[in-house]
């Protein structure tokens, strides 16, 4: 059985059990990271528990406290699973924290082996998006930096886009009309005269993994910039990606039914998942593929 730590205790992972008077579940008052290993070691957490402490001060909970209390908990969680990792899989990391009851914050730490089964294709054959009429939520409810679990318009949006197409996701525009996020990823465009470019970090969650992107667009001389992107932009870029903690980087290859770029991962995405790959040392799209019965 996996080990979860909760509020101070080491318990297996099927007693984890959060009361329904805490605000967490009663409020959605959740604020969360999601780590994945890369090897041994959680890959970028510093970045993420800087990201986390940055949301509890947003809610209001005690954020050092906290922030350094799960700092150490995803460490030696990762030690702790070392003897039931098989060779070359990877695990995702859950971090939480909410208001709890009775004034004490509930603090989480779990995880599981990562499904790799659910994107290891998609390296391969892309994703489809659909623009949802779901927005994200305006930065006047909470700001758009705040990692949280309130997530119904994101599930509202890719119910939305699977009853369009079977198997997309959606993508939500911010509350101007240009392109946001994924329902859980950031999305960037390439265009070859332009580079990479992001929408506006300010108005969207600042992911941990956009940041590799940046970086590894600095590596490969590739320009990265953040601006407002429109809905026939991103139609109209060479390429689209993807990207969050678990898979990376994926490829967009249609939007609404129309095909982006050629319809097919495109030579950027190939170049710059390979050159993520050797950042981590692990072909990441190749690992995918081996521990998924798909294959």
């Amino acid at each position: 059985m996996p080990p979860a730590y909760l509020n101070g205790d080491w318990i297996d992972d099927a007693q984890l059990s959060v009361p329904v008077a805490d605000a967490g579940f009663a409020m959605g008052v959740t604020v969360t990271e999601r780590l994945r290993t890369f090897g041994p070691l959680p890959f970028r957490q510093p970045e993420h528990i800087q990201r986390l402490r940055r949301s509890l001060e947003i809610v209001g909970l005690p954020a050092d406290e906290i922030a350094t209390e799960l700092d150490s908990v995803v460490t030696e969680y990762a030690a702790r699973i070392a003897s039931l990792r098989t060779a070359g899989d990877d695990w995702a990391i859950v971090v939480f924290a909410t208001p709890g009851v009775g004034g004490v914050p509930t603090r989480c730490v779990h995880g599981f082996p990562l499904p790799f089964a659910q994107w290891a294709d998609q390296y391969q054959t892309g994703v489809s998006l659909r623009v949802s009429d779901h927005r994200q939520t305006p930065a006047s409810c909470w700001p758009p930096e705040l990692k949280c679990r309130s997530r119904m318009h994101y599930y509202l949006a890719d119910q939305q886009a699977r009853a369009a197409e079977p198997g997309a996701r959606a993508l939500l525009l911010d509350q101007d009309g240009c392109v946001g996020e994924a329902s859980t990823a950031n999305v960037v465009i390439y265009r070859e005269e332009e580079g990479v470019v992001s929408p506006r970090i300010e108005k969207i969650l600042p992911g941990v993994s956009v940041a590799v992107v940046r970086e590894l667009a600095d590596q490969l001389g590739v320009p990265f910039t953040e601006r407002d992107m429109t809905v026939e932009e991103f139609l109209s870029a060479d390429e689209a990606w993807l990207s969050s903690t678990s898979v990376c980087l994926l490829p967009v290859v249609r939007c609404d039914g129309q095909a982006v770029g050629t319809g097919e991962p495109g030579p950027q995405f190939e170049r710059f998942l390979a050159a993520w790959s050797d950042l981590v040392g692990v072909d990441i799209a190749a690992q995918a593929m081996a521990h998924s019965p798909t294959k």
